[in-house]
């Protein structure tokens, strides 16, 4: 297990903007970054990030926490592997103690498949650096590709030897389950036989964007035209092919700097181009792209630039993508490279400063590259060059924003030579089709007559959970803050006679509102409530600076989720840009005092309102005068009491 030190050393080190960042584009909001979610498909933003806080959350999905939340949530990391990822990030040496057997058989089936996939990946890379196979063949097929020492090491890439089952009696030898080698695919069970997958194979590891393995392609060295060039690990519960982009964890950051990512067909384009210094590159794999790997793309930057070889054929196939990353409402633009050429081979053979130069000069948008393309083929045949045309609009009608749609026809329209009119009412045709496509509906059989339908009537509120529920987020925004309370005090003038008037008193707000609490003896009815509320004053009374991070990471996971909610719930309006509106949202911490005194004096005036109905109820029931009089009495008082309070919240009974 690892060492309450280290742990507490990752929390006090790790920011929860660096960690977010890593995955998700953010921009500064205010004092905050907000970002399009990473967990739901959407285009404006719901995804908050607090760095004052050190906590984050998604508005879409209502997930929230702290960085090894968003770990555990996003790259589904247990809680150990969250913190040895910050670990590494930041260069914290983990301190472990001995696992005891029972710890040890909690590790849950994903993770078994991760474990497996990590010792496929180490001994692929000791075979090839360490067997003779190895070296003589995968090795010198790396070098030929122009790969460095450093670039294979970096990329993990490694070797399966020619024997039919040499990987898999290792990993049984060393205790892996025949189970998790055979979902992974790493080994194939025919009857009572075993065979390696990747035999006789150079191993290419796909990483998650965090860089955990999650599967692996395989490339055969052999002529064999009957063996397919390439294999991939198969569909399991870590590794889909379709959500996953080749060099995403090594991209990243290159991306998000860069502000644009480029696209490339296979495993060596990514190496090459990183090799070369132009690290924004990943790959689809040799499948069609889709709108999970584009989504991808988009938590990082809002700009992707296909690269393409000169095979018109492959080009083709691969226009297809586009129109999927305009839905996405993303950019896109398209380079090819000369014919014989692809980015693999034209990194490898030109400089850096090069490839750049091609790339700036050779990069054109979407539109202009797919009429240049199309045009060829309806050169001066009408209905051809009508196709084509429509091709076009179909894809601008795509585009979710509407100025980027009317620039794109207008491009359309100087390239195509065709009046602008003609597109405009080709989009209008082409969107009323979608809309009247996307709302056709089955035909419901009609309701029968003899079934009475009961009204819809919206849930009730719960009051009490609401003020309990604004007590704790005072406490947890506020509760160190000093403020001046007005106060009743109790005194007699110069004839004895007893009065009250108000003063000003200072007090930190956890203090004023745990001793008024004190004083009308009011318990929290939610128990989660009531366990955040003594767990709060206890923190405040040990540190009135209480630091929300170092708060939620002595939480259980269920109180540290319903005080994230709690928190980023006060940041939603940022979200909205009230102010380019010309509407400011006033801070709330410029009338703490008051809102204290009204959340107390609310709460109050709701348990009265409460006891009130209750002893109405009794006075109803009562069976003798007796009783009947002092429960009538006593509801009598509670209503004085209710008035008052009322008078205070100026509100009409």
């Amino acid at each position: 297990m690892i060492s309450r030190t280290t742990i507490d050393q990752v929390f006090e080190t790790a920011r929860v903007e660096e960690v977010i960042g890593d995955f998700v584009q953010l921009k500064k909001s205010g004092s905050n970054y907000k970002g399009l979610s990473p967990f739901t498909d959407e285009r404006t933003p719901s995804f908050m990030v607090s760095p004052v806080k050190q906590i984050w959350k998604d508005f879409s999905s209502g997930k929230g926490g702290n960085a090894v939340a968003f770990l555990m949530e996003h790259e589904h990391f247990t809680y150990p592997e969250a913190i040895k990822y910050l670990a590494k990030k930041y260069n914290i040496e983990i301190e472990e103690t001995e696992q005891t057997a029972e710890q040890k058989l909690e590790a849950d089936k994903r993770e078994s498949l991760y474990l497996v996939n990590e010792f496929a990946r180490d001994y692929f890379k000791t075979t090839l650096k360490d067997s003779q196979q190895g070296k003589a063949v995968a090795m010198t097929y790396f070098k030929e590709r122009g790969f460095s020492l450093e670039t294979i090491e970096k990329f993990q890439l490694g070797y399966n030897d020619d024997r039919w089952d040499g990987f898999t009696r290792e990993a049984l030898k060393q205790g892996y389950q025949m189970s998790f080698l055979e979902e992974t695919g790493l080994t194939i069970v025919k009857g009572d036989r075993q065979f390696d997958r990747f035999r006789s194979r150079v191993i290419f590891p796909i990483h998650s964007m965090s860089g955990r393995v999650l599967g692996f392609g395989g490339r055969t060295l052999s002529t064999d035209k009957q063996l397919a060039k390439y294999l991939n690990s198969l569909e399991s519960e870590v590794y889909h092919k379709s959500k996953i982009l080749y060099g995403i964890n090594f991209a990243k950051q290159g991306i998000a700097k860069e502000d644009n990512c480029y696209l490339v067909e296979g495993y060596t384009d990514v190496i090459q181009m990183h090799q070369r210094g132009l690290t924004n590159v990943v790959a689809s794999s040799g499948t069609a792209l889709t709108p999970e790997q584009i989504r991808l793309v988009n938590r990082l930057t809002k700009n992707m630039t296909l690269l393409f070889d000169g095979d018109d054929a492959g080009i083709r196939a691969s226009l297809r993508g586009v129109d999927l990353i305009l839905e996405q409402g993303m950019n896109v633009r398209i380079c090819t490279f000369p014919q014989g050429e692809d980015p693999d081979s034209f990194a490898r053979n030109n400089s850096l400063d090069a490839l750049l130069d091609y790339l700036a000069a050779n990069t054109t948008d979407f539109i202009n590259f797919k009429a240049s393309l199309l045009a060829k083929d309806a050169a001066d045949n009408p209905i051809k060059k009508s196709e084509t045309v429509r091709d076009m609009v179909q894809s601008i009608a795509k585009i979710p924003d509407h100025i980027k749609q009317e620039v794109y026809l207008k491009e359309c329209a100087r390239i195509m030579d065709i009046s602008q009119e003609v597109l405009f009412s080709t989009l209008a045709q082409i969107l009323r089709k979608n809309r009247n496509d996307a709302q056709r509906t089955p035909e419901v059989s009609a309701p029968r007559l003899d079934v009475i339908q009961k009204p819809k009537t919206e849930p009730k509120v719960d009051v009490q959970h609401s003020l309990e529920r604004k007590i704790i987020e005072l406490l947890l925004l506020y509760g160190g803050f000093e403020q001046e309370f007005v106060e009743t005090v109790i005194e007699s003038d110069e004839s004895g006679t007893l009065g009250h008037k108000s003063v000003l008193q200072s007090a930190l707000v956890y203090q004023k509102i745990y001793l008024d609490l004190q004083e009308d003896e009011i318990e929290f009815t939610h128990p989660e409530f009531q366990d955040l509320f003594y767990r709060i004053i206890e923190a405040y009374h040990q540190n009135p600076e209480l630091k929300i991070d170092g708060f939620l990471q002595d939480l259980p996971h269920e109180l540290s989720a319903q005080v994230t909610h709690i928190l980023m719930d006060e940041e939603k309006h940022q979200l909205h840009q009230w102010d380019r509106k010309l509407i400011f949202v006033k801070e709330k911490k410029e009338g703490v005092a008051q809102i204290v005194a009204e959340t107390i004096l609310n709460l109050r005036r709701h348990l009265v309102t409460k006891k009130i109905d209750e002893l109405s109820v009794q006075f109803k029931e009562a069976s003798s005068t007796e009783h009947s009089e002092e429960t009538l009495q006593a509801v009598t008082d509670y209503i004085g009491l209710k008035k008052v309070l009322s008078e205070k919240l100026n509100r009409v009974l």
